[in-house]
């Protein structure tokens, strides 16, 4: 008989090797937020809201008099890379256009 086996007084005992699985957690998420500014046409803030965030003409119409109004507007939320990706996409075309607008990310 070999020293790992177990016994007990009715005979050998076999147990279960239970594995374990990682738990997973959904990413942190991240809001998408427009800053007003009083240069940027906000026919060029709707057209970046239809590019990067793929809203309706509509709805990038109704977030652009938000922002316009009350200063910040919700454009979309996401994980944080991506939200990172969309803030760099809508300032590098604001820079390229010589416009002032500013995009920036929140913990949601």
């Amino acid at each position: 008989m070999s020293g790992n086996d177990r016994r007990t007084d009715d005979g050998p005992t076999s147990g279960v090797v239970i594995k374990t699985r990682p738990k997973t957690k959904k990413p942190s998420m991240y809001k998408v937020l427009m800053l007003n500014d009083d240069f940027t046409p906000m026919e060029f803030v709707v057209h970046v809201l239809e590019r990067f965030f793929n809203k309706s003409h509509e709805e990038a119409t109704t977030i652009m008099l938000h922002v316009h109004q009350r200063g910040v507007g919700l454009c979309g939320v996401y994980t944080y890379e991506v939200a990172e990706t969309k803030v760099t996409q809508v300032m590098d075309m604001a820079r390229q256009h010589q416009h002032p607008l500013q995009c920036t990310i929140e913990k949601e």
